[in-house]
């Protein structure tokens, strides 16, 4: 493989809560193990749900753990242009149609029904939707193994641009991943299924598929997953060396307590084993201390 090139792309929803931060350390500790390097990308395509002032505010908590990146941040509002020419690359391929149907309509649907496909050219106030011809994906990743999709099964064919005119996660993480030449990806499964859909996308644009590790979600004692809407600590107000402990706490490792926060780091590189959570979906977060 070319030199490694790994990434972690939070979106500017709100500060990085614990559980944010047990994926981007994993991935930091990755990359560094395998002499690589380490991006950030701010994945602001949601203006509706975007936080103001939560990409500082992120950049400066990583900054504050010793997180530092290895290029210059990408904004995927920047990158506008970027998706319209895979669009186009798509429409050209006749593998898009222009969707005007509402949830309502489809709540009732497992996989997209096909009511619009004879729309081949743009109509207002539509998504535009990508034909998945039945495809099978199949993939084998570093820590869940080998999995196998029915695109039918995981709802058939997916929006890429929504009816308000923003561009869909699917498309715009398969062309930035691409434009920063990401070939390892770690991140959390509960992206797992979303997988198949951006590989089906990396193929139909002829991009290379990196390779996956999906890490086990963090959930807490009630067996919800640690996030924002779970309430989930953000750890911008928190002493960062005790955060760290308890991260690598997550991850299996028990560094010695004395040490100082880039001591920690350090060590924790050489120790991470990123094997030794194959086949976990989930971890019982630990206790947090101050």
């Amino acid at each position: 493989m070319s030199e490694y090139r790994g990434r972690f792309a939070p979106s500017p929803t709100g500060p990085l809560h614990l559980g944010s931060l047990f994926t981007a350390v994993a991935s930091y500790l990755h990359a560094r193990q395998q002499n690589g390097k380490w991006l950030v990308r701010i994945e602001d395509l949601d203006p509706p749900r975007e936080v103001p002032g939560a990409s500082d505010d992120i950049l400066r908590t990583l900054e504050r753990f010793g997180l530092y990146w290895d290029e210059s941040v990408i904004y995927q509002s920047h990158h506008h242009s970027y998706y319209l020419e895979a669009i186009e690359q798509l429409r050209q391929q006749h593998k898009l149609f222009w969707c005007r149907c509402s949830r309502k309509e489809l709540e009732s649907f497992a996989a997209y029904p096909g009511h619009c496909h004879r729309y081949d050219s743009d109509r207002p106030d539509s998504a535009i939707r990508v034909r998945t011809d039945q495809q099978i994906i199949q993939f084998d990743d570093l820590l869940q193994g080998c999995g196998r999709w029915s695109l039918t099964e995981q709802g058939g064919d997916f929006v890429i641009r929504r009816r308000d005119g923003l561009f869909a996660y699917q498309l715009a993480v398969c062309v930035d991943d691409h434009a920063q030449h990401i070939n390892t990806i770690v991140r959390g499964i509960d992206l797992y299924d979303s997988t198949c859909k951006q590989i089906y996308l990396q193929q139909r644009l002829n991009y290379r598929t990196p390779i996956y590790a999906h890490l086990p979600v963090l959930v807490n004692h009630t067996g919800q997953k640690l996030s924002k809407q779970t309430f989930a600590r953000p750890v911008n107000d928190l002493e960062p060396r005790n955060c760290l402990l308890w991260v690598l706490k997550a991850l299996g490792l028990t560094p010695d307590p004395s040490m100082d926060l880039n001591d920690m780091l350090a060590w924790a590189t050489k120790q991470f084993d990123i094997h030794a959570l194959y086949g976990q979906k989930q971890l019982l977060a630990p206790e947090f201390s101050e």
